[in-house]
């Protein structure tokens, strides 16, 4: 584990193809910025794909202005894992990951997450740093980042089993994973993701590079803003699927308990969600 060599070009280390997903609806105020941040990564063999819901703002109008740079569908889905398992389903990759329509890669990631499969082909998922930006992308939150990633260094299924330390768009994996452990589960709202790391977790490690791979954008009407203690009872839900050990399940409780209680101290978000796409990645 650890992060891969530098100072090789990605040609030294072959270049798997990466197919990246992002699901889509009324994210026009952000999604320019996440797809010009998969665009300019320079990465030479990969697939993108915007599944986007049928949005009724100016993403549409965004995604026209792309014309044969990107592939993407509009139409109504069944929500924000559904429009993940149908990108999915489009692609013929090597690796693949998705990354919200609010969340940015930071550069050169691909070629890092390339080289990091080509040199460990025992990995079969990994998952990386990131930082907390706001609405206007500043950085916020930075204690959140920094306890994940402490807890991060030793990948464990029972260290999962009471804090998800998962980054999800810092996180990609091997297509061969999809056959042993299937898509992503449509009846979840907030915490399909950690579902499906629990499922992951299960059969491999997750390996951990160092280095940062994404900012996750916080803001009023995401879920993760304003939705935090639903997604945190929807957790435990998903983790009584995988566990009947009283001592994890207890840990969860209490320590889903602490961080509800510490963002309604620190960041109070009062109003109602918008219907955007969130997950159970904080």
């Amino acid at each position: 584990m650890g992060s891969p060599q530098k100072g090789k070009s990605v040609e030294q280390f072959g270049m798997p193809k990466i197919g990246i997903v992002t699901p889509s609806y009324n994210q026009g105020a952000f999604i320019r910025d996440t797809i010009e941040s998969v665009l300019q990564q320079g990465y030479p063999n990969y697939e993108y794909w915007v599944i986007d819901g049928g949005s009724t703002d100016n993403t549409l109008d965004i995604l026209k202005s792309y014309g044969e740079r990107i592939h993407w569908i509009s139409e109504k889905d069944r929500g924000q894992a559904h429009a993940i398992n149908k990108g999915m389903q489009k692609m013929s990759a090597d690796i693949v990951a998705f990354i919200n329509s609010d969340d940015l890669y930071l550069p050169d990631v691909l070629s890092l997450v390339a080289r990091y499969f080509s040199e460990h082909p025992e990995a079969m998922w990994v998952t990386g740093d990131y930082s907390i930006i706001d609405q206007a992308g500043n950085v916020i939150q930075s204690y959140v980042a920094r306890y994940k990633k402490k807890i991060r260094k030793r990948p464990t299924f029972q260290r999962l089993s009471v804090a998800n330390y998962i980054a999800q768009p810092s996180t990609f994996w091997r297509s061969e994973l999809i056959a042993e452990v299937g898509l992503f589960d449509e009846s979840y709202r907030y915490c399909f993701d950690y579902d499906y790391w629990l499922r992951a977790v299960e059969k491999y490690p997750p390996h951990i590079i160092g280095d940062r791979i994404s900012l996750f954008r916080i803001h009023r009407d995401s879920k993760g803003g304003s939705e935090f203690s639903k997604q945190f009872q929807e957790e435990h839900e998903v983790l009584r699927r995988h566990t009947s050990n009283r001592l994890l399940l207890g840990l969860h409780r209490l320590h889903s308990t602490l961080i509800v209680f510490a963002y309604r101290m620190l960041k109070p978000y009062n109003k109602k969600a918008a219907s955007d796409r969130r997950m159970c990645s904080i």
